[in-house]
């Protein structure tokens, strides 16, 4: 994943809120949290549960920088990258059995796909996989290893209506001030019927309500550019709003400590926990991460 897009140019000595409304597009004003984070407090929407940070243009921007770094997101120890392989095949499958279709037979593009990693599985699967990265340097390392990425933002590549039969966009709307341009593109390139599959993380997850600010997730210095935050409902809004329909939500996982915050006789304990708690919490959706299958529809609606 990756979102990196050029900042204005007053932003590096904006010390103004970034984020001033609800990204999902409701109009009630924001509400203050008790999830306290260095930037200030998280704001609540009382209409769809959306938080956002308080974080200021200028570090906003800043946090950013990272993702076209020429040694971000490298590959990962080989146990690591199977692993990754294995739920991105998994996704995959999921793709075409919602298409109803063969690989070969779909044309597939992942957003901010950074160094490609999913593009080539999906390629490898059969799939007329392409890709688009904002951060040029990475853009750039994706194509000199053999992959269709094009440079810069969705919106700017100017496809043609219905282009694509699924589009993937993992890790990437928590950084967007306004998601709904973003959507918005993604439902007018997609054939009716398409399929978008996104993923990010879920504010109404039991990690959230055991950990709070501590969730990594929140930690703008290990997480780069993350500024909103999702919850099944606000997410549905969202989707709504932008002419999808919900096929599937689904959430896993969840934790009480993050690796290195406690005594090893503290950790190991709670994983254990957290491992037993995995399944009841993807069985109630309460899992921290969120996993979104939404769907074109295939004639858009009527109103009466």
């Amino acid at each position: 994943m990756s979102v990196l897009h050029s900042p204005p140019a007053s932003a590096e000595t904006g010390d103004n809120a970034y984020v001033s409304a609800c990204p999902v597009g409701c109009e009630a004003p924001l509400s203050t949290t008790g999830i306290v984070l260095p930037e200030g407090p998280l704001l609540r929407c009382p209409d769809c549960g959306q938080l956002v940070s308080q974080i200021t243009t200028a570090r906003y921007w800043e946090t950013m920088k990272q993702f076209d770094h020429p040694d971000y997101n490298q590959p990962g120890a080989p146990s690591q990258q199977e692993r990754g392989s294995k739920v991105a095949r998994r996704r995959l499958n999921a793709i075409a059995a919602l298409l109803e279709r063969r690989p070969q037979d779909i044309r597939l593009i992942d957003v901010g796909c950074s160094r490609g990693h999913f593009v080539r599985t999906a390629a490898d699967l059969g799939f007329q996989a392409e890709g688009v990265e904002p951060a040029p340097h990475i853009a750039a390392i994706a194509r000199a290893s053999g992959l269709n990425v094009y440079s810069g933002l969705l919106e700017e590549q100017r496809f043609p209506e219905q282009s694509f039969d699924a589009v993937t966009m993992f890790e990437v709307i928590e950084h967007l001030r306004e998601p709904r341009t973003l959507l918005a593109e993604c439902c007018r390139i997609l054939r009716p019927g398409g399929i978008l599959l996104l993923s990010t993380g879920n504010t109404a997850s039991w990690t959230v309500a055991a950990m709070g600010a501590r969730w990594d997730y929140f930690d703008i210095t290990r997480a780069g550019g993350h500024i909103s935050f999702f919850n099944p409902q606000s997410l549905q809004r969202l989707a709504a709003g932008c002419g999808f329909a919900v096929v599937r939500l689904q959430t896993a996982r969840m934790k009480f400590h993050e690796r290195g915050e406690v005594p090893a006789w503290r950790y190991i304990p709670g994983k254990i926990a957290a491992e037993l708690l995995n399944y009841p919490a993807r069985l109630l959706g309460k899992g921290h991460d969120l996993l979104a299958y939404l769907r074109r529809p295939q004639r858009a609606s009527t109103t009466s």
